[in-house]
């Protein structure tokens, strides 16, 4: 997805890192001038601006996905 003057945004379904905050999530859709992430394992979705989001590197996806693990396995998310 591209929109007018605005960066290429990683595909709906993809993996995706919000540059402001380092999250990992996966990408949901677009809500007006929005891109819109979800954690990893599900939770409330976030907006990012699209120069703001980038496809997640095979690293990032997998230290997301290890922290999610964990705190599962800690009991800390469902």
């Amino acid at each position: 997805m591209s929109g007018a003057g605005h960066p290429a945004v990683p595909p709906v379904g993809s993996y995706a890192l919000d540059v402001r905050t380092g999250r990992v999530g996966v990408v949901m859709g677009r809500e007006g001038p929005y891109v819109q992430l979800r954690p990893l394992g599900g939770g409330r979705e976030w907006d990012c601006a699209p120069e703001q989001v980038r496809a997640a590197t095979p690293a990032e996806r997998l230290s997301a996905a290890t922290a999610y693990a964990n705190a599962r396995s800690r009991g800390e998310v469902p």
